[in-house]
């Protein structure tokens, strides 16, 4: 799940590894590959064979701090949360992205208002 991923993530950042390694799933990789995008971690790969398979991030330090410096997440396991483009505002002021499930993927907010979809927000990080 997503967010044992970040969970994953914010720890090993706090602890100052160079990596970590995440159970493979392909809603975990799409959100690890969207904040390599945006520069929250600097790279993604796909290790192991079927049974084992893992995700292998690296992470990125900006001037000895962690890129995330925070997150919070919308929906959980016992509340969802749904939302149309128009619902949707920037996060930090512009300074992070806001996560959402839509049937066109995983995608930041401003990509959703700009296709104009909506769907289950997940997270916000910035």
């Amino acid at each position: 799940m997503y967010t044992d991923l970040l969970i994953r993530i914010k720890n090993a950042q706090q602890a100052r590894k160079d990596t970590v390694r995440a159970p493979f799933s392909n809603m975990d990789l799409a959100i690890a590959e969207l904040l390599q995008g945006h520069g929250f971690v600097s790279a993604v790969a796909k290790k192991g064979r079927s049974p084992k398979r893992t995700i292998e991030i690296d992470l990125r330090y900006e001037s000895g701090r962690g890129a995330i410096t925070g997150m919070r997440f919308m929906s959980r396991s016992s509340r969802r949360l749904y939302g149309g483009y128009r619902d949707l505002s920037s996060v930090q002021g512009g300074q992070g992205i806001g996560v959402l499930s839509t049937p066109k993927g995983i995608i930041t907010s401003r990509d959703a208002r700009k296709q104009k979809v909506g769907g289950e927000m997940l997270f916000e990080i910035w």
